[in-house]
Order: C-alpha cells, then sequence, then structure tokens
C-alpha cells in the first residue's frame, strides 16, 4: 500500500514535469509563432499553474490535505523541468534565474487550487483539471493577437567621486582591464550575465569607437556620436546577435536580438564643487515582448546594476589617480 501511494506520487510528479516539456516544445514551434510564444505571458503563467495543477490532483488524497504538500510538491517537476532544460540546452541558466521564482509560485498556487477541490469539491476535479489545461492554449493566441509594441526605456546612474574632471574623464574613455574582485554588480552576476572587462576608446574626440569586451565572449562596439569633452559624451552601441556565442546568452535574453537591444549610452560630468565631480551613466534600451511591463522592469534592474559597477571602477581609478598626484 505505502509503496503504490509513493508509485502514485511518482507518477504525478513524472506527468507534471512531462506536460511541461511537452508545453516547451509546442510553443517554440515555428509554424506556430503567431498563435503561440515561450516569451509570452501565457506560458509564463499558465505552464507553471498547469504544473502545479496536476502534480496534486494525481498525488493520494491523503497527502494532499497537507498544506505543505500542496504548495511544495509542484516544486519538484518544476525543479524537474529546469534540470532537463538546461541538460539538453533548451533553456539557459540566465532565463531560468529569471523566472523560476515565478514558477515556484505559481506552480504552488495551483497546488492550492488542486489540494482545495480535490479535498472540498471533488466533483469539480475533472472540470477544473480539464478548465485550467485548456488556458494556455486559450490565453496565448489572444496574446500574440494583441502583438508586441517596442517600448524604449531608460536606466540612469551616478555616483559622486572626489577626484579632477579631467582624470574622471580619462578613466571613462579608457575603462582598462576589470578583475573579478573589482566587480561588483550583484544582480547580473547572480543571473549569470557576462562581466565586463575593458572598453578602451581608439581615440578621444568625436566618432570615435570601442568594443566594450565581457566575459564569454560577449563585445558590444560603441561609436562616439556626441562629444563634449570634460562634459558628455554619447555613444551608440551595437551589438550583432549574431556574433554573441550561444553559450554566453539564449536567444530570449540576448542583446541586439528579438527582444531586447541597447541603443545608446551618455555619460555626463558635471561639478559639484572644487573638488568633487558627478558623474552620470544614462543608457536607452528596447523591450519588444508582450508583457514589457515586467520584462522592461527587470531589464532597467539589471541595467542599472551593470552600469553602477562601472561607475564605481571608475570613481576608484580616478580617486586613485587624483591622490597619486
Amino acid at each position: 500500500m505505502v509503496k503504490s501511494r509513493w508509485l502514485q506520487i511518482f507518477l504525478a510528479v513524472s506527468i507534471a514535469t512531462l506536460f511541461g516539456l511537452l508545453m516547451r516544445g509546442f510553443f517554440a514551434i515555428g509554424s506556430l509563432q503567431g498563435f503561440y510564444g515561450v516569451m509570452s505571458l501565457s506560458f509564463l503563467i499558465t505552464v507553471p499553474l498547469v504544473v502545479g495543477v496536476l502534480s496534486v490532483c494525481l498525488s493520494p488524497r491523503e497527502f494532499t490535505i497537507r498544506l505543505p504538500y500542496r504548495m511544495f510538491t509542484p516544486w519538484m517537476p518544476v525543479f524537474l523541468f529546469l534540470a532537463i532544460t538546461l541538460l539538453l540546452k533548451i533553456e539557459g541558466l540566465t532565463c531560468w534565474l529569471m523566472v523560476l521564482p515565478l514558477f515556484l509560485l505559481l506552480s504552488s498556487a495551483g497546488g492550492l487550487i488542486a489540494g482545495y477541490v480535490k479535498t472540498r469539491k471533488p466533483a469539480w476535479q475533472t472540470p477544473t483539471i480539464v478548465l485550467i489545461l485548456f488556458l494556455p492554449f486559450v490565453l496565448s493566441p489572444l496574446e500574440q493577437k494583441a502583438g508586441c509594441i517596442p517600448t524604449q526605456y531608460t536606466a540612469e546612474t551616478y555616483t559622486d567621486i572626489k577626484a579632477s574632471k579631467e582624470d574622471i574623464w580619462q578613466n571613462m574613455i579608457a575603462v582598462k582591464d576589470i578583475e573579478e574582485g573589482q566587480s561588483k554588480a550583484w544582480l547580473s552576476k547572480l543571473l549569470g550575465f557576462p562581466r565586463p572587462l575593458h572598453a578602451i576608446l581608439n581615440y578621444d574626440g568625436m566618432g570615435a569607437s570601442r568594443p566594450a569586451v565581457f566575459t564569454n565572449g560577449l563585445v558590444f562596439y560603441e561609436t562616439v556620436v556626441e562629444y563634449d569633452r570634460l562634459d558628455k559624451l554619447v555613444f551608440n552601441v551595437d551589438a550583432d546577435p549574431k556574433n554573441i556565442p550561444a553559450s554566453t546568452m539564449d536567444e530570449h535574453v540576448v542583446i541586439g536580438g528579438r527582444y531586447f537591444d541597447v541603443v545608446n549610452g551618455t555619460y555626463k560630468l558635471e561639478e559639484l564643487n572644487d573638488n568633487t565631480c558627478r558623474l552620470h551613466l544614462c543608457s536607452r534600451f528596447t523591450v519588444n515582448t508582450t508583457f514589457n511591463f515586467l520584462a522592461g522592469s527587470l531589464a532597467k534592474l539589471i541595467m542599472k546594476d551593470i552600469q553602477g559597477n562601472l561607475l564605481q571602477v571608475i570613481k576608484s581609478r580616478a580617486e586613485q589617480d587624483t591622490k597619486v598626484i
């Protein structure tokens, strides 16, 4: 009897995991992209919800009466789904780190719904499962029909530096090798984004350019389009997704890809007093999804984290140069 119960739990988790994998494959079919897409709210919300419902509804009733079981058993197929898609290189770690909290939360919500129906409203169990199972197939075409509207966002950061404008400017236009210990960008590191290494302009003036080199082979090309020495520097950013190794960033977060692109960046140097200046760094980027209100906010946090780290490197080096003098 005990073995049969554990076998039922194993089957429930396996079926829920298989459902997630099948949906991931179905939503990625090229010929169906006008109706279904992995980068959609329909996929990100309904799939973990259904995974949670299946893992609890198919479990033994005596287990599902326990609240912790309803909440945390759905996490098992989510983590299995994660492991399998990473192992088969269907998804990248960066994508998973960003959506994992949402998947865990919604799978638990599905488990709670299923547990309530199974223990309190057993007559509703089959209709509930059928209804929720069809949600991804019904909602996604409606979402895709609404379409994506590319939206531009701005990420602004600044830091105050006790150094001369000249020292700050020189460290700004020539960001030399950044050691791993100098990088304090915690969010982008947590999400697995490449770490900046160096970015040095070929000369100090209008039309200058530089490759911004990151770890894992990631390179952006920056070209100066507005120049006012010791005051303002604006550069366009060119990132060709075809030249970014697949192991560096997956298709859903690659810069210059279908969903995200950096347009330009602006440095502005403001003198606060005789020995302190404020260095501003502002970037403009576009997000192109059906859930820009979420994706744009997350992208802004990541950009601010990267920019803040770069400004701290410039600050440390400029202040050190001023002390040496």
